[in-house]
């Protein structure tokens, strides 16, 4: 299926504005084009009915509680590859997640590649996760289920979280949606491989993210930074994964969800024809966004 029309005036948006590709420039560059491009979003920011910052966690966190009695907290890794964005670019996205299932939400600023290469991220995100068990009635004034949630470089903490939350016999993780997600190092899938999928992300741009989340090639194999390679997948979170038809991960994020199968946990699977990866947070922008806030709302309503 060809890219829905929507995605493909961006692209020509892209393409006239003469965006360089990402593996032509530094990290710092990368990121002023990143907060660039976020800040032309059209989205408008749902009010809360509480918001808090805190560096308890020993990682900065963002707290948004839409109401009252919210049903879960959803912890939400964001996207960048493990080298861009931070939580200000996810606030309006975490808001409208919070709007939309009346969960609160907590947005993790889990260090950055290269300055902070893998395991932070991973470490970082752990003791977010943590932090937001210990303090689940104080966010949402009851024991709640506790959700992960993430997209991309997000979608593969939240995976790996997951599975450490079982590992380490908790906490107790109601759902993890896994949007779009990195579950492997390898870059040669039929989905890396199609010239039709490099559009925002590309091959040669996964590689540069790889590259500067963790240098070590051995290393990328571990399960921490490539989930897929997990050797026991049993007794996780039933799972929710969203994956873009033109999008270079596609191949990994379904593999995963497969193997998740497999090992006889629940697993949604939805592929979103005509959308390309970051589809999700391009709130306002691309159609394909609110069909995916639509899917996971229904899934955390099933589910918690």
């Amino acid at each position: 299926m060809a890219l829905d029309e929507a995605t493909t005036a961006l692209l020509t948006q892209m393409a006239q504005a003469e965006v360089p590709p990402l593996e032509e420039l530094s990290p710092q560059q990368a990121r002023a084009l990143s907060k660039a491009m976020a800040a032309q979003s059209i989205a408008t920011a749902p009010e809360m009915l509480t918001t808090r910052e805190t560096d308890e966690p020993g990682v900065p966190v963002r707290v948004l509680v839409p109401g009252e009695a919210p049903p879960a907290v959803i912890v939400y890794y964001h996207g960048g590859g493990w080298v861009l964005a931070d939580i200000d670019q996810y606030d309006t996205l975490g808001r409208r997640l919070a709007a939309r299932t009346g969960c609160a939400v907590v947005l993790v600023d889990y260090r950055k590649a290269p300055e902070h290469p893998y395991p932070a991220a991973v470490e970082d995100s752990w003791a977010a996760l943590r932090w937001t068990a210990d303090h689940l009635e104080e966010i949402a004034g009851a024991p709640v289920p506790l959700v992960v949630a993430g997209d991309s470089a997000g979608g593969n903490l939240s995976a790996v979280m997951a599975r450490r939350a079982r590992d380490h016999g908790g906490p107790a993780v109601a759902l993890q949606i896994l949007i779009y997600p990195v579950t492997d190092c390898d870059l040669e899938t039929d989905s890396y491989r199609d010239l039709a999928n490099q559009l925002m992300l590309t091959r040669d741009g996964m590689a540069w993210f790889w590259n500067h989340y963790l240098p070590d090639l051995p290393s990328r194999e571990d399960a921490d930074a490539s989930p897929l390679r997990a050797k026991n997948l049993s007794g996780l979170a039933p799972a929710v994964v969203l994956t873009a038809e033109h999008d270079v991960l596609r191949d990994e994020g379904e593999a995963y969800a497969e193997r998740l199968r497999e090992a006889g946990v629940p697993v949604e699977l939805r592929r979103f024809d005509g959308q390309m990866h970051g589809f999700f947070t391009m709130i306002g922008l691309l159609p394909g966004s609110g069909a995916a806030f639509d899917l996971i709302t229904e899934s955390v309503d099933r589910h918690v």
